[in-house]
């Protein structure tokens, strides 16, 4: 089984020197590697031309979606791994990203970690990562950071949404949900990617995960939901009924509860572990926020069905 690792890359000339090294340091080295730039001005074109082993194409103004259709088209081999130039791989991420498919599987679906440092990012790797057991094979949408499919499913997915800027491998995720594919989960293949290192940079990554929602009506019910449940606490507040605000903190306690448990099993220091506790609460309130705004951002600029 021979594998093309594909990647799309913009500016991400801190990272790119450790995502090639840890390329090279694959226990099954892929049989190619094709990185598509999109018009680095930081350096990064560069050092991938001095980099040897790789074909780096360059295609200005590429979205991601489209860059990643460029490097398909380019790949020359059926089994296609993709990640994201700005993560380090850990040595055995290829070759167990690659057992679902040897098994049979048309889709592979990796996992990944933070690279977490900061008390911020630390936190929000409890907000948005879950633990490797509580996924569920049956649901799980794989990002395009860890992830690897034969052509045959992604051409029957019809390929990245070049219309799309962001989102689009939770929309070729849901193609291929929608069309029944063999999807296997592969959560010892593991890509480790840097979290945002500040609240503004957060804000705008999860604004515009939901505004590409919105575009691509991807998620409507969850977002629908998002909307009432915080309307309906704003309600429940703006009143002197005393239990209907108990029941909202109930709610509340009940939707934080996973990633609270996560704080406190992740923060050692008891000082730490209790500021955190404090502080995820709030840090998923305000990505919430980030991603209603984000969605309504996006509703005038929905995609019909064509």
């Amino acid at each position: 089984m021979k594998v093309s690792l594909i990647t799309t890359v913009l500016n991400a000339g801190p990272h790119v020197e450790a995502f090639l090294r840890s390329v090279d340091w694959q226990t099954r080295p892929p049989d190619e590697v094709v990185v598509v730039d999109g018009g680095s001005t930081d350096g990064t074109r560069e050092l991938l031309r001095e980099a040897e082993g790789i074909t780096l194409l360059e295609e200005p103004g590429a979205n991601i979606a489209r860059g990643r259709n460029v490097a398909i088209a380019a790949a020359t081999h059926e089994i296609i791994a993709v990640t994201d130039a700005d993560c380090t791989l850990e040595p055995d991420w290829l070759e167990k990203l690659l057992e679902p498919l040897e098994a049979g599987a048309e889709v592979s679906m990796g996992f990944y970690r933070p690279l977490a440092e900061s008390f911020l990012q630390r936190c929000m790797a409890c907000v948005n990562l879950p633990d490797a057991d509580e996924l569920d094979e049956a649901t799980f949408m794989p990002s395009g950071r860890s992830v690897a499919y034969t052509r045959g499913a992604l051409e029957r997915a019809g390929g990245y949404p070049e219309w799309l800027d962001i989102g689009e491998d939770m929309f070729v995720d849901h193609r291929f949900r929608e069309l029944g594919l063999d999807m296997r989960l592969a959560k010892d293949a593991i890509a480790n990617w840097p979290l945002r290192d500040s609240l503004g940079s957060t804000w705008r990554q999860y604004f515009k995960y939901a505004r590409g929602d919105a575009i691509a009506g991807m998620y409507p019910q969850r977002h629908a939901l998002r909307f009432g449940v915080y309307s309906g606490a704003l309600w429940a507040w703006s009143t002197r009924g005393t239990v209907r605000k108990v029941a909202t903190l109930a709610g509340a306690g009940a939707y934080a509860a996973a990633p609270i448990r996560r704080a406190a099993a992740r923060f050692e220091d008891p000082a730490e572990r209790a500021k955190a506790v404090a502080t995820v609460p709030a840090l998923m309130a305000f990505v919430d926020a980030a991603k209603m705004a984000g969605y309504l951002a996006g509703l005038p600029r929905r995609r019909q069905p064509s």
